[in-house]
């Protein structure tokens, strides 16, 4: 029997506005995708980010996708990036025959950890995959100084970096590419659904044509050409009109759904503090030069059967609460499909530790009063 919560772990906020504009799109009879209601959303996307093109796409995986296509990925390529993240970080990789090279996280962000990248570099080495975990963003100055250092594409996995923010450029827009995703469990959603930043000038283009298919039908539709045809690698990238209406309502309200989790996530922050300083438990840490959106927030107990304990406890007070990622290192397809550069001890040890508590847009004070009280009684 499923456990009823009295607090959930997350739940997906509606605007209000999503039913208007659905309902819209379907009057509009235009329901295949890059329509209205999908270049309005690239187009707020781009105001928002100061981003040179956005492309929305079905999914944040098909974004990243669209990164390693245009990044010319090959066979025996390696792209280094963390354990700690979503397989779909290292999917797109493994799709084009691509070889992941994990390597450790940070122990403050649990972003890769910059100062471990140049020695996983080898002659096959094509690009940089950072993950901006829970919106707080990676070392991107050093990142990309070893870039450009050693030839290499910078790809920014962004799913949770909505509306955040690395010395005050937009997560996502720091890359050659970064991928957006509007999953219903992030901040802002349409349910399935993601979005390719293109940030290099000369990917544009290509970025068109992968998203259509491969075909250069971009082109068509602008009467340089008097047919669309197959002139590239692609796929289907394209979300329907439907979908891109959902996120449109979401994307009106951005402003005022990040600044609601972020004094959640704040307010957690503090009331915590005391746990902390009684060497409880750790509270995440936010880097002087970034801007985080709320995304997630985040305990790390002393070990696994503390967390697990916590876990159970929480569930008793009607708190659902969530540990994270499994390292992809330690994974089947992880070991069958990629390599791992070092001993990855701090990623072991948050994935055993880590739990992450409620947040969303509805939460309020006493709910994460109520937490607190639960976790302090707990330790």
């Amino acid at each position: 029997m499923a456990h009823s919560f009295t607090i959930p772990f997350g739940k997906p906020y509606l605007t209000g506005k999503e039913q208007t504009l659905i309902s819209e799109s379907l009057t509009e009879g235009y329901l295949h995708g890059n329509g209205h209601f999908t270049k309005k959303c690239q187009a707020e996307l781009e105001k928002l980010t100061a981003c040179q093109k956005v492309l929305l796409t079905h999914s944040c995986t098909a974004a990243l996708e669209m990164s390693v296509l245009l990044a010319d990925i090959q066979p025996g390529d390696e792209v280094i990036m963390p354990s700690y993240t979503f397989v779909s970080t290292a999917n797109a990789v493994v799709l084009q025959g691509g070889v992941p090279v994990f390597i450790d996280i940070r122990p403050d962000t649990l972003n890769i950890d910059e100062t471990k990248i140049e020695e996983a570099i080898t002659p096959s080495t094509k690009a940089i995959l950072c993950v901006h975990y829970a919106g707080v963003g990676c070392e991107m100055d050093t990142i990309r100084d070893l870039a450009k250092k050693h030839n290499l594409f910078v790809i920014e996995d962004a799913a949770q970096g909505v509306e955040a923010y690395y010395k005050n450029k937009a997560l996502g827009t720091l890359g050659h590419s970064g991928a957006f995703s509007f999953h219903a469990t992030k901040n802002i959603i349409s349910g399935e659904g993601g979005a390719l930043m293109v940030n290099d000038p000369s990917w544009v283009g290509r970025a068109e044509m992968i998203w259509e298919k491969g075909t250069n039908r971009k082109k068509f539709l602008l009467g340089q050409v008097d047919k669309y045809s197959w002139v590239d690698k692609g796929s289907s990238f394209l979300p329907s009109e439907v979908t891109a209406a959902f996120l449109l309502a979401q994307l009106e309200f951005i402003k005022e759904i990040t600044k609601h989790r972020v004094r959640m996530w704040n307010y957690y922050h503090q009331v915590l503090e005391p746990l902390e300083k009684m060497e409880r438990l750790i509270r995440p840490t936010i880097p002087i030069d970034c801007q985080h959106n709320g995304h997630l927030f985040y305990i790390l107990l002393k070990d696994s059967k503390s967390r697990n304990l916590l876990m159970d406890h929480l569930c008793s007070q009607g708190i659902q609460s969530a540990t994270h990622y499994v390292p992809l290192h330690d994974s089947i397809g992880g070991q069958r499909f990629a390599r791992t550069e070092g001993v990855l001890t701090l990623t072991t040890r948050i994935a055993d530790t880590i739990l992450r508590l409620p947040l969303f847009f509805e939460l309020t004070e006493s709910q994460v009063e109520f937490i607190a009280d639960a976790i302090a009684k707990f330790a």
